[in-house]
Parts: structure tokens; C-alpha cells; sequence
């Protein structure tokens, strides 16, 4: 059925045409049927809050389709945003097995469908079902890899530039090169690119406008193309 967010809600797992090689969608039939019964289906605008920092875990959602910014916050205000989870993604998965709160807050960042699981219906549907038991450990260690990258993305990085141009490439690794050139579609602010690299709005500003001087990059419309991945590796590299 279409929502209001203009996206076609799937209502259950079993006829989900998008079914793909994420976290749950290719389970034994009867793992996915389990899942459907205990599985709440939503729609969600862009802005809207899955979770927030702090909050008892009261379960996971498993994001069929839009994406959500991962973020977490200082005492004073500052915000580093962690990553950014894609379809196919169990979200609030370390709290909700462990039975602490949630270490990030999740905000949706275009319109999402994400299904809710409750916390005691989610533990005893991975008791009883071993396959999906370890893909959740499969996870949570691409979760902890994910999150030393990025530490030392931003503890390691030696300057401003250095960051940028390996987030750059980092977000463009999964699209495919086209003439030597690289097309991502624009979804984040510069300050949210800032949150992302320990950086400030008005650097990523700066330093987007000497990469574009620079022709290592382009910026059309909501589209951002790479124009020399070569040199780009060679800020990294120093």
C-alpha cells in the first residue's frame, strides 16, 4: 500500500519483493515467518526519531528502505554522527541484547519503512532460531569494525583535508566508476558531513570549495562527483 512518505509499505517479510542478502531477508522459510508474526511495520517522514541515546532499549528495527543517520552527543551540545545505516540493517541491536539503553539516537534522513520488534519477543525468536542467532553476531562484529574505522578516521587523520577526502571515498566505495568519475547523490548537510569527520560546518565548506578549485571534485544540483580518486588517495596517504 502507498503512505503519505510516497513508499510502498511491505506488510510481511514472506512477500517482500526486495528481499536481498541483508541481516534477515534470506532465512529459512520458517525463521521468516517467525519473524513476520512478531514484525510491526511502519512508516516514518524524514526527521522523524527511531530511538534516542539514553533510552532503555525497548527493541530493534529492521530498515527496509530509506536511511537514518547514527548519531551520538556530548554534554555541551556537539554531535558526532557515527555513520549512516542503510536498508537491510537491524538498528538498536547491542542494547537490545545486552538490556542497556541505547548508545546512539537514530534519526530518519529520508522516508523510511522500519519494523519493530520488541526486545523479549526478539531474544526468544533468536533462541529458537539458530541461523538468525548468528547473523546477529555477524553484525554485531561489523558493528564493532565499523566503529574502530571510524575512531581512527578521526583519531588518526592529521589534518582537516585528510579527513574529508577519506570520508569522501569511503562514501563513494560502494558506486560504480563511470569514465574514472564517481557519482554520489547528495543526502547530507556540510554540517552533517562536519558531525561525521570531527569537523566544523564552516571547514567542510572551506575545504569542498578548494577540492572543487582543485578539480578533484564537482558538485551537481544534489549530485557530488569525484573527478580524481588518485588524488584524493593521495591526501590520505600524505
Amino acid at each position: 500500500m502507498r503512505t503519505p512518505y510516497g513508499l510502498e509499505i511491505i506488510e510481511n517479510c514472506l512477500v517482500c519483493p526486495h528481499r536481498e542478502e541483508h541481516l534477515f531477508c534470506n532465512l529459512p522459510e520458517h525463521s521468516v515467518k517467525a519473524l513476520a508474526a512478531i514484525t510491526a511495520s511502519a512508516a516514518y517522514p524524514k526527521g522523524a526519531t527511531l530511538f534516542v541515546e539514553g533510552q532503555p532499549a525497548r527493541g530493534v528495527f529492521i530498515l527496509c528502505s530509506g536511511r537514518v543517520k547514527l548519531s551520538t552527543s556530548s554534554a555541551d551540545g556537539k554531535t558526532l554522527i557515527l555513520r549512516i545505516a542503510e536498508p537491510g540493517e537491524v538498528l538498536g541491536l547491542p542494547a537490545t541484547v545486552t538490556g542497556s539503553s541505547y548508545e546512539l539516537t537514530a534519526d530518519i534522513i529520508e522516508p523510511a519503512q522500519a519494523n519493530f520488534i520488541g526486545r523479549n519477543e526478539f531474544l526468544n525468536f533468536l533462541k529458537e532460531n539458530g541461523e538468525a542467532a548468528l547473523r546477529v553476531a555477524q553484525q554485531l562484529g561489523e558493528t564493532y569494525h565499523s566503529a574502530i574505522a571510524e575512531m581512527r578516521t578521526i583519531g588518526l587523520s592529521h589534518s582537516a583535508s585528510e579527513k574529508l577526502a577519506r570520508f569522501l571515498l569511503e562514501w563513494a566505495a560502494n558506486c560504480p566508476e563511470e569514465r574514472g568519475q564517481v557519482r554520489v547523490k547528495m543526502t547530507l548537510t556540510h554540517e552533517e558531513i562536519a558531525q561525521m569527520i570531527g569537523s566544523s560546518r564552516e571547514t567542510v565548506t572551506r575545504l569542498l570549495a578548494e577540492f572543487r578549485r582543485k578539480q578533484l571534485l564537482q558538485i551537481v544540483g544534489s549530485t557530488l562527483i569525484l573527478r580524481s580518486k588518485a588524488d584524493l588517495e593521495a591526501i590520505v596517504n600524505g
